[in-house]
């Protein structure tokens, strides 16, 4: 029997040590292991529009579990908009992690604004990401589309199952499903960004017979909120969404125009349904991060409104945001964050290193629990007409061109009925909301002002159908 001298011992270790292939060193030397990132951008979302969001009446199970195992962000938001397109803007600071009046074309646009290096998906991308799209091109920021190794437009604009926009949910899922088994039976190891962006709830709001079969208008309750005409000139009375509905809004109208939407959800959730099942068939369910959001909210008759363009909370600017997968905490978040947060939160979660020029604040900390919040206030914006500032309780906002100012209680009144704004005993609480509002304008390059000379009346008549107002109207 051979003796091993004492002497020798360190050698051995070192002998056998050199033949430990790296990956079965110790735990603290191994790169970290980078999460797969599914994000599903909806369009036209309401922040409310899941079951498990508020909504009783949906049918949405598959985006529901994301709620129930992942961490909700019940104050998510859209920070503004120059146009009446609000996706456009929206979608461009998610992409760049730039404010709305700083993303690329902006007159306050960083020097590299337009360095698709900086944008999301190449940021991924140079960290080692396999980086593909499919979905919504048109008002999507063909620049940052443009930045992921593979994109595929589907903006559900055509008349066959191959383009219209009833199958449009089912034909991303199929899309994305189809990469995912193609990385399985090439064995990539890379991590995957997958972005697919649904063209809706948006309208036309059509879905597969099965889905419309599900809600019956009669049976659709409408918000307390519902008016059949708002109270004033908010500053874009006619713009396209609103002339989707008759003036006065009638109640059979809205409650069609809501089953409508809630089949288009309802749509959505089954194939993204899909979606899931297949990661967890190819292995990856454990390993992926899932983020669900919307580029903007949608009035559907509150305040007697239709669209996007305006700043109620259940209106133009808030939005849902889910996010479930490895490392995320259940439950649910009342931080007062933006969708261009996500930016540097996926990059952060990704490992990458954020470009310069940011203006997202990433919301990994709060996933952590190392802290509550990244902001004590939010401030949302639409073109000239519209600025509103809020915190955990208060909201105000502002008309200037027809002088105008509203303050809501948002724990009293969540729906945004009760006007505070003229009652003695909430003057100061205005005036402190005013000057918190006038510093995050000009913290964000907002030079809009919030009063102006002889502002237009605020009454408002709706366009007599036939009339030349009328004929304008529905251009």
């Amino acid at each position: 029997m051979a003796i091993i001298s004492m002497k020798t011992i360190p050698l051995l270790i070192l002998a056998i040590c050199a033949l430990i292939p790296s990956a079965s060193l110790r735990a603290a030397e191994r790169p970290p292991i980078k999460p797969n990132i599914l994000h599903i951008h909806a369009d036209d979302h309401r922040a409310d529009g899941l079951h498990a969001l508020g909504n009783a009446m949906l049918v949405t199970p598959n985006l529901d579990s994301l709620v129930e195992r992942g961490m909700t962000f019940r104050h998510c938001y859209t920070m503004g908009s120059m146009v009446g397109a609000v996706c456009t803007p929206s979608r461009t600071m998610m992409l760049t992690g730039r404010s709305w009046l700083r993303i690329p074309g902006s007159p306050g646009a960083a020097p590299n604004a337009k360095d698709p290096a900086t944008f999301l998906p190449r940021v991924l991308r140079t960290a080692g990401y396999q980086t593909w799209h499919m979905g919504k091109c048109g008002n999507g920021f063909p620049a940052g589309l443009a930045a992921f190794e593979t994109t595929i437009r589907d903006d559900a604009r055509g008349a066959t199952p191959e383009n219209d926009r009833a199958h449009c949910s089912q034909r991303l899922a199929d899309g994305t499903i189809k990469f995912l088994k193609s990385r399985a039976a090439a064995h990539e190891e890379k991590p995957f960004y997958i972005y697919i962006a649904p063209p809706v709830p948006h309208d036309p709001r059509s879905a597969e017979p099965q889905f419309h079969k599900l809600y019956d208008p009669a049976q659709i309750r409408l918000s307390p909120a519902f008016m059949p005409l708002h109270p004033f000139d908010n500053g874009e009375m006619t713009v396209r969404d609103e002339k989707l509905a008759p003036w006065p809004r009638t109640e059979a109208d809205t409650k069609q125009q809501h089953a409508d939407y809630f089949a288009c959800v309802t749509g959505l959730d089954h194939h993204v349904g899909r979606i899931f099942a297949e990661l967890k068939a190819c292995g990856q369910w454990d390993q992926t991060i899932i983020i669900f959001s919307g580029d903007n909210g949608l009035s559907l008759g509150e305040h007697g409104l239709f669209g996007k363009q305006n700043l109620y909370e259940l209106g133009g600017m808030h939005v849902p945001l889910v996010i479930a997968g490895p490392g995320i905490p259940r439950g649910q978040s009342d931080a007062l964050v933006y969708l261009m947060d996500l930016f540097p939160t996926l990059v952060e979660l990704a490992g990458a290193r954020v470009p310069a020029g940011i203006d997202g604040r990433s919301i990994v900390p709060i996933l952590a629990g190392k802290q509550a919040n990244v902001r004590d206030v939010l401030y949302t914006a639409y073109r000239d007409c519209q600025r509103a500032i809020r915190d955990k309780r208060w909201k105000l906002i502002r008309y200037p061109l027809v002088d105008r100012t509203q303050l809501f209680d948002l724990d009293a009144d969540p729906h945004e009925l009760m006007n505070l704004a003229d009652k003695p005993e909430h003057k100061a609480k205005v005036a402190e909301l005013t000057a918190l509002l006038s510093r995050e304008m000009a913290a964000n390059a907002d030079t809009s002002p919030l009063t102006v000379e002889n502002p237009k009346p605020a009454e408002w008549t709706p366009p007599i159908p036939g009339s030349d107002a009328g004929k304008k109207a529905r251009k």
